[in-house]
C-alpha cells in the first residue's frame, strides 16, 4: 500500500490528511475517513489501513485542521480514563468550531482531492466516521448524496439533537445506504436520539441498519482508550465492510 501524509487545499485553509492507497493500477472506489474527538494517530492510521487492504483508497483529513496540525492533542495514554476527559475538555473548543456548514465546505474538498488521486476512482465514494466523525460523516451524506452512496457512522455523538441543525432533519436527502452502530448507554447518543433517528429515517424512506452494541461503550472501537472492546470492534469491521462490499465494490470483486 501507499501510506502517506498529504495537504488538502480547502476553502479555509490547508488540511493535514492521512492517504493509504493500494498497490495496483486500480482505479479503486474511494472512502472519507472521519476521525473521533482525539485526532489522526496511530491507532486511526491502522484502521484506515484496514479498509485499505479491503481495496479502497482511504483519505483521513485532520478535521480539526484550523486549530492545529496532527496530531492535535497528547494521546499517548487514553486508555486512563481521567486524562481521556482531560485532553477531551481541551479539544472541545476545536469541536465546537466544526459547524455545519465547515463541515461541508471541508467535504467537497476532500471528495475533490481524493478523486484527483493517481489510482482512485472519480466517484462515487463512500464514508465513514467515529464519535464526532459519525455526527460530521452523517452531515457530509446529507450534503452530497450524489457523491456519497454509503455511510457507516460508528458511535457516533449527537445525531438527532433538539438544536435546529441536527442531521437527522436532512437525512431525506440520503440517495444511497446508511449503517448506525450504537454504543449500549451511550451518553453522546442516547435511547431517545437513537428513535429519534430511525423515526426520520423511515419516514424518509432510506435504505438503513441501525444497531445497538450491548455492553458497548462510546469509543468502542478504539483500542487506544479506555472504552475499546474487542468484540465491539470486530462486529463493526464485519459490518463496515458488508456494506462496502454492497454499495461500493472494489476492482476485485
Amino acid at each position: 500500500m501507499r501510506k502517506t501524509m498529504v495537504d488538502v487545499p480547502t476553502e479555509d485553509g490547508t488540511a493535514d490528511a492521512y492517504l493509504v492507497v493500494p498497490d495496483g493500477d486500480g482505479p479503486f472506489p474511494g472512502v472519507l475517513f472521519f476521525m473521533d474527538a482525539f485526532g489522526l494517530r496511530p491507532r486511526l492510521y491502522e484502521m484506515a489501513e484496514r479498509i485499505a487492504e479491503r481495496g479502497y483508497a482511504v483519505l483521513a483529513p485532520n478535521l480539526f485542521y484550523r486549530s492545529a496540525r496532527s496530531p492535535v492533542a497528547d494521546t499517548s495514554n487514553l486508555a486512563d480514563p481521567e486524562e481521556r476527559g482531560k485532553v477531551f475538555g481541551r479539544l472541545m473548543p476545536m469541536m465546537q468550531q466544526l459547524d455545519t456548514a465547515a463541515i461541508t465546505r471541508d467535504t467537497r474538498a476532500y471528495l475533490d482531492f481524493l478523486a484527483a488521486q493517481n489510482g482512485v476512482s472519480a466517484g462515487p465514494d463512500a464514508i465513514v466516521g467515529y464519535c464526532m466523525g459519525g455526527l460530521n460523516a452523517l452531515k457530509a451524506i446529507t450534503a452530497y448524496p450524489e457523491r456519497i452512496v454509503a455511510l457507516a457512522s460508528i458511535h457516533g455523538a449527537r445525531l438527532a439533537t433538539d438544536e435546529p441543525d441536527s442531521p437527522h432533519l436532512q437525512v431525506a436527502k440520503i440517495k444511497g445506504e446508511v449503517y448506525f452502530a450504537h454504543a449500549d448507554h451511550d451518553h453522546a447518543m442516547p435511547q431517545e436520539q437513537i428513535d429519534r433517528l430511525e423515526a426520520a429515517l423511515d419516514a424518509a424512506d432510506v435504505r438503513f441498519r441501525s444497531e445497538i452494541y450491548p455492553g458497548a461503550e462510546h469509543g468502542f472501537t478504539m483500542a487506544d482508550t479506555a472504552a475499546y472492546s474487542a468484540e465491539a470492534e470486530k462486529r463493526h469491521w464485519e459490518k463496515l465492510f458488508e456494506l462496502l462490499a454492497s454499495t461500493l465494490p472494489t476492482p476485485a470483486r
